[in-house]
C-alpha cells in the first residue's frame, strides 16, 4: 500500500526545498508518494499555513507535522 502525503509549501521557500529533499530520501526507502500543495493559490490554505510552512500531512490519518521535521519524524508520521 502506498502512503499518500501532502506537503504544504510555496514557491521561493528555502525551508520547503529542504523538506522536499528530506522527503526524497524517504521515498527511496518506503512506498510513499507526496504531492506539493501551493498554498498561495488558495486563500483558506494560505490562512492556515502561511507562517507554518512547510507542513507535511498524511492523507490517511490527517496527522500533520510542522517544520522543522526530520527524516525520523517523517518515518513516525507514515508508520502512525
Amino acid at each position: 500500500m502506498t502512503i499518500q502525503l501532502l506537503l504544504y509549501s510555496t514557491s521561493h521557500c528555502h525551508l520547503c526545498e529542504q523538506a522536499q529533499a528530506l522527503l526524497a530520501r524517504v521515498v527511496h526507502h518506503c512506498e510513499i508518494e507526496f504531492t506539493v500543495v501551493e498554498i498561495a493559490d488558495n486563500v483558506e490554505l494560505l490562512t492556515l499555513y502561511e507562517v507554518k510552512i512547510p507542513v507535511l500531512k498524511s492523507i490517511d490519518t490527517d496527522v500533520e507535522i510542522d517544520w522543522p521535521f526530520t527524516v525520523d519524524d517523517i518515518y513516525r508520521l507514515i508508520h502512525n
